[in-house]
């Protein structure tokens, strides 16, 4: 007789493997590999001399679905999952590349959220949005995380590469360097919530169309092409916060004015901050 029971499949509880917090999760995957690992169980009571001890270590929560021909996928944990949890030293970074190189024709944008710990840059999660390549993405960072990866190891991931399937430095590399960056101190980031006019000065170096087709209250519009004779026009007592479009731009403003002796970062910050001017 078998001395327990065992429950397994969509309708049982799974405990997260980052937050280890315990929640319904019904996908197909972790209910396939608990039957698996229920059936093994029973098989090894039957047989005690079999080595059959497999267990179940928790979920990720990788998933992907396809909507109007956008394909949107995640695993690990949200923010809103994290700070439910308790779990507060961590740091999200945005990205924006293509999912091949832009010189071969049909490139398209992956919009990449990476979250990591501050403290050793452990991946918490990732979710991300686009039209080709998320997927493909995403299962990388899964497998990363189940080896208890950081965002080290995704700047030396050695991934395929030709032009028309990815780039020399592939949106997974380009995340673990934006994020390796930020921890080693060459990109320093500030969050939207923790602003304070009085302290602070933001900076929006896009162009001028950009600017006026929406921007932040009490943003300054200088172009990152004018930053140079315009430095001027930037207080130095103050922290300046920069934002652009995706990054890019704020990053190369940041450069030049941490160059020039100024306190620079890079805003965290959301498309809805944008008003309609």
């Amino acid at each position: 007789m078998i001395p327990q029971s065992e429950a397994v499949g969509d309708v049982v509880e799974v405990q997260d493997i980052i937050t280890q917090q315990r929640f319904s999760l019904p996908l197909a995957g972790p209910a396939n590999r608990q039957g698996r690992i229920s059936a093994s169980a029973i098989l090894q009571s039957f047989n005690p001399e079999l080595d059959r001890k497999l267990s179940f270590k928790g979920v990720l929560g990788t998933a992907v679905c396809q909507v109007f021909g956008y394909t949107i996928a995640m695993t690990g944990a949200s923010e809103k999952a994290l700070q439910r949890a308790g779990i507060k030293e961590y740091q999200a970074i945005y990205l924006h590349p293509g999912h091949h190189v832009g010189y071969f024709p049909g490139a398209h944008p992956i919009h990449i959220k990476l979250i990591y710990a501050k403290a050793d840059g452990k991946i918490l999660g990732v979710q991300a949005f686009g039209q080709e390549g998320v997927a493909r993405r995403v299962d990388v960072i899964a497998m990363a995380m189940q080896l208890h990866g950081t965002v080290y190891d995704l700047e030396e991931s050695e991934l395929c590469y030709a032009p028309q399937f990815g780039a020399a430095k592939d949106p997974i590399n380009m995340a673990g360097m934006i994020a390796g960056n930020n921890l080693r101190g060459d990109l320093p980031l500030a969050d939207w919530d923790d602003l304070n006019a009085n302290q602070h000065q933001l900076i929006d170096v896009r162009s001028p169309a950009e600017f006026n087709a929406g921007h932040i209250d009490g943003a300054i519009n200088i172009p990152i092409e004018e930053m140079r004779k315009r430095i001027k026009e930037i207080d130095s007592a103050k922290q300046v916060c920069l934002i652009c479009g995706v990054g890019q731009r704020a990053y190369y403003a940041l450069r030049l004015l941490s160059q020039s002796g100024y306190k620079a970062n890079i805003i965290r910050w959301h498309e809805n901050l944008l008003g309609n001017k």
